[in-house]
């Protein structure tokens, strides 16, 4: 890396943090950027699906506050691994959660009360922009060749799908085949 180029990545990154990469200052940034709105989502997802599990009621009640519960510690799981790689690359991460709701494109769900069904099928949508977003920033890295990263994304991937496909499949309506 010309001294240039060096000198203008840590305008930007504190010399202490200066991890050493092989890769350009702009793929650092822009994977970064992206798993740092990934990292941010899952934050707001984290709690969204912690809010629903807290609030949610009906017949169905254990079993929606137990898979809730199992699906916000997944989500949560992801979040040192997301920030955790940005460090690796070389970049920095969140540090607050006011940055956290600057980058967040899940949205807030404050409602007093939100049906059961409404619940799921929200997370649900929410679990594929996610998974959408991830193959956004498995894109990225494969142009990169940043395969550490879209290997972890991959298997976040897998495990968003299965998110949604048990919300999907806790949410159709009894007797039927529809969603």
């Amino acid at each position: 890396m010309s001294k240039a180029k060096n000198d203008n990545k840590r305008d930007k990154i504190s010399p202490d943090l200066d991890t050493p990469t092989d890769m350009s200052p702009e793929a650092v940034n822009r994977i970064s950027a992206s798993l740092n709105t990934l990292l941010a989502d899952a934050f707001a997802l984290y709690l969204k699906t912690k809010n629903f599990h807290w609030h949610v009621s009906g017949r169905h009640f254990h079993d929606y506050h137990v898979m809730l519960d199992e699906q916000s510690d997944a989500i949560f799981a992801t979040t040192d691994q997301l920030a955790e790689r940005v460090r690796k690359l070389g970049g920095t991460t969140l540090r607050s959660i006011g940055q956290i709701s600057k980058l967040q494109t899940i949205h807030d769900n404050d409602e007093d009360y939100v049906p059961p069904r409404e619940m799921l099928r929200e997370l649900m949508e929410d679990n594929k922009h996610i998974a959408a977003a991830m193959r956004e920033a498995h894109k990225l890295c494969d142009d990169h060749e940043d395969s550490g990263t879209a290997g972890l994304l991959e298997t976040f991937i897998d495990e968003t799908e299965r998110r949604t496909w048990f919300l999907f499949e806790a949410s159709r309506q009894e007797g039927s085949n529809a969603a």
